[in-house]
């Protein structure tokens, strides 16, 4: 059989199971199925096992078929194993969960503090990444009478080149999601915290994006979603002096601060961040009072952001 041919780019293909009950195969062909069954069904009883197996500098997909279960571990995907999908069973994403319990002011063994990065319970540092049905987890909670300080836990960290989540889920309390760098396409996902739960590498915000050039062509656009929640909170925060942060066609079910945005104490980036709105709705969006360096952007300021073609999705997704 003929190898398959390196693919510079991700379909729903990879995103999928055509035989859920696929094994690896022996021969030495891992473009197949990895199966992962804590039970000791599978070809892993750990997802990591199962990332062991893929080949250093693999060039074809290998799919990772990740059987019901809570697998409390810490999962670590290098830079030299990309082309890796995570794939749970169809409509049971909150059935296969991948949990973990650091937090950044924990200690590691030669006593230097984790940090925020190496919190995370799941870290992608390869390319082509992909994951479907899967719940990402980190269990630390956020004490209010204790602060925040500490208290960054990461439940997945991506910092590939080439993602894409499906109907995947990420809880956490504080940071839950590092969107480190690279492009990556979250369709259909549930993404759960309390303070800058979506962000960029902490007052209580959504997401906090980090952009320090103004050529630096990234940032965090929301379209067709629902945000919902309790308290009050920033729609974003500036993390960076051209921060970027759109919302549009959202839902936005939640009580909005007074400020709508953050500057992180920065008043410079109010003339350079990048905050705006554009057709959204709900409580959060029909606010009285709004900081003069944030608007709601016409069509023509909100397009970029709009299409798969603001992460330049026309050259990696084929979907």
């Amino acid at each position: 059989m003929c190898a398959e041919a390196q693919r510079d780019f991700i379909t729903w293909e990879d995103l999928k199971l055509h035989d859920q009950s696929a094994t690896l195969d022996n021969g030495g062909d891992r473009s197949r199925v990895i199966v992962v069954d804590q039970n000791g069904g599978g070809d892993s009883v750990t997802v990591q096992g199962a990332i062991d197996l893929v080949p250093e500098n693999n060039l074809q997909r290998v799919k990772i078929h990740i059987l019901p279960g809570v697998y409390r571990e810490k999962v670590h995907i290098p830079a030299n194993k990309p082309y890796i999908t995570l794939i749970g069973d169809e409509e049971k994403s909150n059935e296969t969960v991948i949990t973990w319990h650091d937090k950044a002011a924990n200690k590691t063994a030669d006593g230097h503090f984790l940090g925020t990065w190496n919190s995370a319970s799941v870290t992608v540092l390869s390319d082509y990444f992909c994951a479907s049905w899967i719940t990402f987890q980190n269990t630390i909670i956020v004490e209010a009478d204790l602060g925040v300080n500490g208290y960054q836990a990461v439940a997945l960290r991506i910092a590939g080149e080439h993602a894409m989540f499906y109907r995947a889920r990420f809880l956490g309390s504080q940071d839950t999601l590092l969107d480190e760098t690279g492009s990556h396409y979250f369709l259909q996902c549930f993404i759960q915290g309390t303070t800058d739960f979506i962000f960029v590498a902490d007052g209580f915000a959504i997401a906090a994006h980090h952009r320090d050039s103004a050529a630096d062509d990234t940032g965090f656009s929301f379209v067709n979603c629902t945000v919902r929640g309790t308290g009050d909170v920033f729609l974003g925060r500036a993390w960076g002096e051209y921060s970027r942060i759109i919302y549009a066609y959202t839902e936005l079910d939640i009580q909005v601060r007074p400020q709508g945005w953050q500057d992180w104490g920065v008043p410079s980036r109010r003339n350079s961040a990048v905050f705006g709105l554009y057709e959204c709705s709900g409580r959060g969006a029909e606010r009285n009072t709004t900081e003069d360096w944030s608007k709601a952007l016409n069509i023509s300021e909100a397009m970029p952001f709009l299409q798969t073609t603001f992460i330049r999705g026309e050259q990696w997704l084929k979907l």
